[in-house]
């Protein structure tokens, strides 16, 4: 029980994180600001965090879909 709701919510993270990060034509970070800072280099610190934010929830997003699948078989 408490894998499926840590499933859940890691989605809902998992999907925001992703729709936050900036694309080609920019994404809804935009939308919070995140289209006001230009880099020369690079990404931004922000952008920098976004990134490694997201990989942690996708480990353990991809961690609770392991555990779920031993529990279950």
């Amino acid at each position: 029980m408490g894998f499926s709701i840590a499933l859940i919510v890691f989605s809902a993270l998992l999907m925001l994180l992703v729709l936050m990060h900036k694309g080609k034509g920019g994404g809804l970070s935009d939308m919070f600001g995140g289209g006001m800072q230009s880099s020369v280099g690079g990404s931004s610190v922000a952008e920098r965090n976004l990134d490694r934010i997201t990989v942690v929830i996708g480990l353990l997003w991809f961690a609770c879909i392991m555990a779920l699948g031993i529990l279950l078989k």
